[in-house]
């Protein structure tokens, strides 16, 4: 199972980078000027602190591997990260909609890839939270 915290501590690091490029992938400066500046700037905010707390909790799945596997304040982490990522993977699902990627090539693999993802980070902290 440590093996599992380190990997999932180096992907949220990953991800945590490539919340970055986000702005300048989606075009958010042109896509997003239209609307209104507290808009704009919530989500850019959002997403900034969304990559915060990925990069903290992969540094945390890195540097507190056997905490969060063998303690009751681990377990309790774990418990609400697999609910956290349970979440992720019923919004991958049922709040995107499928006209972003079905029939799209690319999108459809990125869509898949993320939904693997984000069971396999329910399932690592499920297994550590409850057993």
């Amino acid at each position: 199972m440590e093996l599992h915290i380190k990997l999932i501590g180096i992907l949220c690091i990953i991800l945590a980078c490539i919340h970055a490029f986000f702005p300048r992938y989606f075009g958010w400066k042109k896509d997003l000027q239209p609307i209104a500046l507290i808009n704009r700037q919530m989500l850019e905010v959002h997403t900034f602190f969304l990559a915060l707390v990925l990069l903290l909790l992969g540094i945390l799945c890195l540097s507190s591997t056997a905490d969060l596997i063998y303690s009751p304040l681990g377990n309790r982490i774990c418990l609400g990260l697999a609910i956290f990522w349970f979440l992720r993977l019923l919004f991958q699902f049922f709040v995107y909609s499928p006209s972003l990627w079905r029939g799209k090539r690319k999108e459809t693999i990125i869509h898949i890839l993320f939904a693997i993802l984000w069971l396999y980070l329910t399932y690592i902290f499920s297994v550590i939270a409850l057993f």
